[in-house]
């Protein structure tokens, strides 16, 4: 048994955090305990100066012009609520792809029970999906295609910036949920004809829980209703919540320790460099995936190529519930994983692991080579004991 906690849940929430992600919070705590935009004072000013801080690092990242089109959210689940509640309405058409997140796929069915027509396009058994599919689902009545750049399931990455581009030929908005790829994989929004992106921080930005943001392409606010209304701190003279950018969609006082660590944590990855954490990963992934094709009786679902998925693989010991395998793995091991249906339930149908879906580890920066060969000679005996 291993020594060390083994940690390959990154997929849920990436751990450990950076130095820096912890320092940052503990900082602002300490020294910029105000609130941002709701007073005039020194701590106010500051906090206010991290929160404008934590908008211009991401718009880098994500190559956005203008880091008040940053919105900032408590995670990816408000940051697509956000862009579902507020552009449609009964009658509009959606399209969307069958490897969502429920964070995307509940609202969704919630106002296809309200009026909203729907279509949910086939992947192949591997998380795939054909872009000319979605360009065939187009009706006069579609207005919005929703997509997940990597599966959280398969890691499966979606052709993201060939459906932004036939969303852009068809005059649609395009709404990519990078809830698994932001900090993971590159993302740059002109490029990839991206109109909303929805991001959690707490992931592979390595910033805490309860952070997270939405970019909005200019002009678009027009169209889509803010999810809440509320104090901003600006305009405080009128009742009616304000219309210009970012204040439309930030009712109530930001999380601002939060934002001090995920600005941090971008910079963590930053200073490392988005291709090279890439390229990181994959050969983290790569290697797992190749250790355990050749163990009898595991099942892979995915891609089983790196450069196809982000750094997750789901699988599973025929025969057993992956919630034992997950057990074993931790208390035998010291190996910390995720069993289960991981929030998408239609993916694991169209992998065909539904009901009892699978057991996911998916890698980070703090993860080595070691424990990935590690965590494969765990795997090969336990899968022998089931043989």
């Amino acid at each position: 048994m291993s020594s060390e906690i083994i940690y390959f849940d990154n997929a849920a929430t990436s751990f450990p955090k950076p130095d820096q992600t912890l320092e940052a919070m503990q900082r602002c705590l300490r020294e910029a305990g105000g609130s941002p935009g709701r007073s005039g004072h020194r701590l106010s000013i500051e906090a206010g100066r991290i929160i404008f801080d934590t908008r211009e690092i991401l718009a880098g990242l994500f190559g956005v012009p203008d880091p008040l089109r940053i919105v900032l959210t408590k995670n990816a689940t408000e940051a697509l609520n956000i862009a579902v509640f507020g552009l449609l309405v009964p009658g509009d058409h959606v399209i969307t792809s069958g490897m969502e997140h429920n964070a995307l796929m509940r609202p969704l069915r919630f106002l296809e029970s309200e009026g909203v027509a729907l279509s949910v396009i086939p992947c192949s058994c591997t998380g795939e999906m054909d872009p000319g599919d979605i360009a065939s689902a187009i009706t006069a009545k579609t207005k919005v295609i929703f997509l997940i750049h990597a599966s959280n399931v398969t890691g499966t990455i979606m052709p993201v910036a060939q459906v932004g581009g036939i969303a852009r030929e068809h005059g649609l908005i395009f709404c990519v949920d990078a809830a698994q790829s932001a900090g993971a994989l590159p993302i740059d929004i002109e490029a990839m004809h991206i109109d909303l992106l929805a991001f959690t921080g707490h992931k592979s930005l390595y910033g805490p829980q309860g952070t997270g943001g939405l970019y909005v392409r200019e002009g678009l606010e027009t169209a889509m209703a803010p999810l809440m209304h509320g104090g901003t701190g600006s305009r405080s003279e009128y009742e009616q919540q304000p219309e210009f950018m970012p204040d439309r969609y930030e009712s109530g006082t930001l999380n601002t320790a939060g934002m001090a660590g995920l600005k941090a944590g971008v910079e963590f990855i930053a200073a490392r460099g988005i291709e090279k954490v890439r390229a990181f990963e994959q050969t983290l992934t790569g290697l797992f995936l190749e250790g355990i094709e050749g163990i009898d009786g595991i099942e892979i679902f995915g891609p089983r190529n790196p450069s196809h998925q982000a750094p997750i693989v789901s699988f599973r010991i025929r025969g057993v519930d992956p919630a034992e395998t997950a057990l074993e793995l931790d208390e035998r091991f010291n190996i910390l994983c995720r069993p289960g249906l991981h929030c998408a339930p239609s993916a694991h149908r169209t992998i065909g692991s539904f009901p009892v879906g699978t057991v996911r580890f998916s890698f980070g920066c703090f993860n080595t080579e070691d424990q990935v060969r590690f965590a494969v000679e765990a795997l090969r005996s336990l899968s022998s004991r089931h043989l």
